[in-house]
């Protein structure tokens, strides 16, 4: 289970990624609370969290081309090196009690436009680390480390914030990117990479992957299935700070520990699926996983007490990756060799790029009705799309495919790739 860990180069990219992603996580947390504290308003929280999202979708097609034509780790150096500049700013601006809420639009955008760059090279660059028979191992890995600083970073953050403020957050978030820098600076021996250039053009690449998803039901109902969830029962970030101050009147402490029980549970969940791949395979236990996790997002909507909270956020964290991984697995599954990397580019944009039309409709409806009336309104949506897809095609979550275990464990660690962003 640890043959990533063989690799001396692996090691030390895994020790900064733990240290920038509970960093990262910090952020998380102090950001849209910092939104919310300059504007008291849900929807400018949510278009602030929007505006780290919008990047990934637009910039995606170049940021691939690049990770294909230089050296990997040239470029993290340049992205993970830029990260550190966003939250310092905001650093400054908000210790010295100058933050306008136009700041933190622009810091949001200009680190999704670093991550856009980083992310399809961050994960690229794994099999050069560790080669094609560690790889699966190497994105497990990766994934428990992403659900556990889930956990840890908005835990601390709630307390920092709640005992000495906002500004630390952003302090400790652009120094862990230092550790990041050291790993990377540190390997050595990394293998020579002949890169390719094909002639057909992007866009016409691409077109082929979405005729492919058209034509087969399962996959285009699946990848439809989770661009619905992902804009409507996925704002934790845009919600959740709302909850806190106005519904469940807990503090940025609260939100921190709200987040991390939604983090907690995806650990749990990732963690079953990595021992028990089999489950990942069956569309009826993803049919299940779907049904439980709007009923926790309609209970904790309903929910004024704030341990009642934690509970019904740790099941929705446990079948949000539960349904997301069976997802994964099954599309990677059905799609041909040929066309997985478009199909999964589809895949991506469903799971990511739908981020900022979500959190901009999740603000204007918490500003409208209330962050409860939100919540339970976004729930009720994406339910009632898996009740009609279950009904007008059975087989989508019918009897379960033949998966190997191998696929299904990849699918728990892939399917956690996004949500670095």
């Amino acid at each position: 289970m640890l043959g990533a860990l063989r690799h001396r180069n692996y090691r030390f990219f895994l020790v900064g990624q733990i240290v920038s992603t509970v960093g990262t996580w910090m952020q998380t947390v102090a950001l849209p609370w910092l939104a919310l504290e300059l504007t008291h308003n849900g929807f400018l929280v949510g278009l602030a969290l929007a505006a780290q999202f919008l990047p990934v979708l637009v910039l995606s097609p170049l940021a691939g081309e690049i990770a294909d034509r230089y050296r990997k780790r040239r470029v993290l150096l340049v992205t993970q090196s830029s990260f550190v500049v966003p939250p310092l700013a905001l650093f400054v601006l908000t210790a010295t009690g100058h933050a306008q809420y136009w700041e933190v639009v622009v810091a949001a955008l200009v680190t999704g436009t670093i991550n856009a760059l980083d992310v399809p090279c961050r994960q690229a660059f794994q099999v050069e680390l560790v080669g094609k028979q560690d790889l699966l191992n190497a994105i497990a890995l990766n994934s428990s480390v992403f659900n556990a600083s889930a956990v840890i970073g908005p835990s601390i953050a709630g307390v920092l914030i709640a005992v000495v403020g906002v500004p630390i957050c952003f302090l400790l978030n652009s120094v862990s990117y230092l550790a990041a820098i050291a790993a990377l600076l540190l390997m050595r021996d990394l293998p020579t990479v002949e890169h390719h250039h094909e002639e057909e053009p992007l866009r016409a690449r691409l077109a082929r992957g979405a005729a492919y998803a058209r034509g087969e039901p399962v996959v285009g109902l699946l990848l439809v299935v989770v661009a619905v969830f992902s804009l409507f029962a996925m704002n934790r970030t845009t919600l959740l700070p709302l909850f806190a101050d106005q519904v469940l009147h807990v503090g940025a402490h609260g939100f921190g520990f709200l987040l991390a029980s939604m983090g907690l549970g995806s650990l749990i969940g990732a963690l079953t699926l990595a021992f028990f791949p089999r489950l990942g395979a069956d569309p009826r236990r993803q049919l299940w996983m779907a049904g439980i996790w709007i009923a926790a997002l309609l209970e904790f909507s309903l929910s004024r007490v704030f341990a009642v909270s934690l509970v019904t956020l740790f099941v929705a964290g446990y079948c949000q990756i539960s349904f997301i991984a069976a997802a994964n697995s099954r599309i990677q599954t059905l799609t041909p060799d040929r066309l997985r990397g478009r199909v999964m580019a589809l895949y991506a944009e469903a799971l990511i790029g739908v981020g900022p039309i979500g959190a901009t409709q999740a603000g204007a409806l918490a500003t409208l009705f209330g962050a409860p009336w939100a919540l339970a309104i976004g729930a009720t949506i994406a339910g009632a799309v898996v009740l009609g897809v279950r009904l007008l095609k059975p087989e989508v979550f019918g009897q379960p495919s033949k998966t190997s275990s191998t696929e299904a464990t990849a699918s728990a660690g892939t399917s956690q790739r996004s949500a670095r962003t």
